[in-house]
């Protein structure tokens, strides 16, 4: 299994935060109907996704200090 680079950790970091932030603004727009599953679901990818991007970007500091 190949270890993944710091900076394909921030991307999906953002990636997971930018559908943290997409699901629940399509559901506002009543593009996506919204259910408890989504809710959960965009919640926790935005967690997730900042948490990811966190460990990447020291992970990423930490390697430019070598």
């Amino acid at each position: 299994m190949r270890r993944l680079h710091p900076r394909e950790i921030i991307a999906l970091g953002f990636v997971l935060v930018l559908f943290g932030f997409l699901a629940p603004f399509l559901m506002t727009i009543k593009v996506v109907e919204a259910s408890f599953f989504l809710s959960f679901l965009s919640f926790g990818a935005s967690v997730s996704g900042l948490l990811l991007g966190i460990v990447g970007a020291a992970w990423y500091s930490r390697l430019g200090k070598r």
